[in-house]
């Protein structure tokens, strides 16, 4: 069951569900109307809104700047082996913003959705930054 939720503005719904389901493990939850979706994966509850897509996240502020894609705020999702499913995103054709590379906690690697919205992808290399450490 989800326990966090993260709003993703998307430029077609469709394809993120097809990105986020197809590479990334989430489950579609509801897809009531063409600019909104939601999905989930164990503790990540995904909302995606398309822009200008009426009331609700996609919505104009009172501006009316739109939400738009993109940006460098991301969620990172725990992974086993970050090299192994690099070399699977690439073959499908997805997007990356960067080389694997390894920090002090881990290796990680930046992917992008079909709108351009980077997602983490990090596989801890020190039991402290595991969201589950090791028994």
């Amino acid at each position: 069951m989800a326990t966090v939720s993260v709003r993703y503005i998307v430029d077609d719904v469709d394809a993120a569900i097809a990105f986020y389901r197809d590479h990334l493990g989430f489950t579609e939850v509801m897809h009531p109307a063409p600019a909104f979706a939601m999905l989930d994966r164990a503790d990540l509850r995904l909302l995606l809104s398309a822009p200008a897509g009426g009331p609700g996240g996609g919505a104009a502020m009172p501006d009316g700047t739109l939400p738009a894609p993109g940006g460098w705020n991301r969620f990172t999702l725990q992974v086993d082996d970050v090299e192994a499913l690099a070399d699977r995103l690439r073959q499908a054709g997805v997007r990356f913003r960067n080389d694997v590379i390894t920090g002090v906690g881990g290796k990680q690697v930046l992917v992008e959705d079909p709108s351009g919205n980077p997602v983490e992808l990090f596989e801890p290399t020190r039991d402290e930054a595991r969201l589950t450490p090791a028994s």
